[in-house]
């Protein structure tokens, strides 16, 4: 038996399991959103972040890497296990067919495991739903957990996509957005720093300089 999975998001740049192959390649009939709640790794509970699943969308097509684990049943568990964990947000694991690039028609490997969220906010407590994307922006700008921050997240998987030389225009669309929110966020800082200096500065108490007392010079000539 073989174990292959689908991977869309971190794992495109850093599956962390081990495995005997890996292809470049796509899905059909997917497209890849920001629609999942992360609130345990790059984001929290009050705070949480936004991180990759799939929304089937006829037509669509969405690349990303396919990890292929041989070698018997308990190396295909301790993958599983690894996944399964770090993979916790996701709800569902789905059946997909994976292609590799130049042919299109016929599928290069059968019965891939992708791991996806139910879009469904009242069953599934992950499931955030999709967001103007302003908004969703200055949630990725800001969010932060134990495994770092959901802008990272963003700019590492926009910079992996190019890396295997496939750009997803809404990853780019994205991450420019959450660049100018930051943009924003850092000029506001700078301005508030200035109006704080200012306010110090004019309310300092002034201080009044005496002239010294002159010394009396004796003449012991």
């Amino acid at each position: 038996m073989v174990l292959w999975v689908f991977g869309y998001g971190s794992l495109v740049w850093n599956p962390g399991f081990e495995f005997d192959e890996k292809i470049i390649g796509f899905i059909k009939d997917h497209r890849r959103v920001f629609d999942l709640a992360c609130i345990d790794h790059r984001g929290t509970l009050e705070n949480p972040a936004r991180t990759c699943t799939l929304e089937a969308k006829k037509g669509a097509v969405c690349w990303g890497a396919a990890y292929c684990v041989k070698g018997g049943l308990e190396k295909e568990k301790a993958a599983m296990k690894y996944l399964e964990k770090r993979e916790c947000e996701y709800d569902k694991k789905t059946s997909v067919d994976f292609y590799k690039e130049g042919d299109t028609s016929t599928a290069a490997v059968t019965g891939v495991m992708a791991f996806i969220s139910t879009p469904d906010r009242k069953n599934n407590k992950y499931y955030l739903g999709p967001a103007p994307l302003e908004e969703m922006a200055r949630q990725i700008a800001t969010a932060t957990g134990p495994c770092g921050n959901n802008r990272d997240y963003l700019f590492l998987l926009e910079k992996a996509m190019f890396d295997i030389g496939h750009e997803d225009d809404y990853v780019i669309e994205l991450a420019n957005k959450v660049r100018e929110v930051l943009g924003r966020m850092k000029e506001k800082t700078k301005i508030a720093a200035a109006a704080q200096h200012i306010l110090l500065t004019t309310h300092l108490p002034l201080m009044h300089l005496s002239a010294l007392p002159e010394k009396t010079v004796v003449d012991s000539r």
